[in-house]
């Protein structure tokens, strides 16, 4: 990628977990569950067959559901678990996050990146400064912006092709148009 910041496809190394939606509650009487999608579209969450769903960060311990039914709703998904058969077992799920391993994601395309695999990249200027490193990504209506940890803070970089000028995956270097003391 070079002169161009691309874009970011919500929430996302290959073997990890990464987190796709949120269970917010029971959906009906039948055991449906309504979740919100962390991802571009429903529809893109509604591609995977089987979910993992756990509370805290993702990891190992998530358990694993096979997503029998689902539905875009309302800029939701509604789906439905085997097992889960009625309102009382889905609300047994609310609160869980989904997730889906990384390496079940189509590859994104040029000068696209997911957002988990920005996380943990240094974040160096033109003038070899080192500013940081993304600890998060957002959108703020306009454009998406790196969450820059250093040690006297926080850094917001837009992450636009004026300021981001490569993004090196191999290298996990962000390098930015950006001054130390902005």
């Amino acid at each position: 990628m070079s002169g161009q910041a691309g874009s970011v496809t919500e929430k996302a190394s290959s073997s990890r977990l990464l987190l796709v939606g949120r269970v917010l509650a029971p959906y009906g009487i039948k055991g449906w569950v309504k979740v919100e999608p962390f991802t571009e579209s429903p529809e893109s969450l509604r591609a995977f067959g089987e979910w993992r769903v756990g509370k805290g960060d993702p990891d190992e311990s998530w358990r694993t559901v096979k997503v029998v039914e689902s539905a875009s709703h309302s800029g939701n998904v509604v789906a439905r678990f085997p097992g889960c058969e009625d309102r009382d077992a889905a609300l047994a799920f609310r609160g869980m996050g989904v997730a889906v391993a990384r390496s079940t994601l189509p590859e994104a395309e040029q000068n696209e990146f997911y957002q988990a695999d920005l996380i943990g990249l240094k974040v160096v200027n033109e003038k070899g400064e080192q500013l940081g490193e993304v600890s998060g990504v957002f959108s703020n209506g306009g454009h998406e912006v790196l969450r820059v940890q250093h040690a006297g803070g926080e850094r917001l970089i837009p992450f636009v092709a004026a300021v981001v000028l490569s993004v090196d995956l191999g290298s996990a270097v962000v390098s930015v148009d950006w001054e130390s003391d902005w």
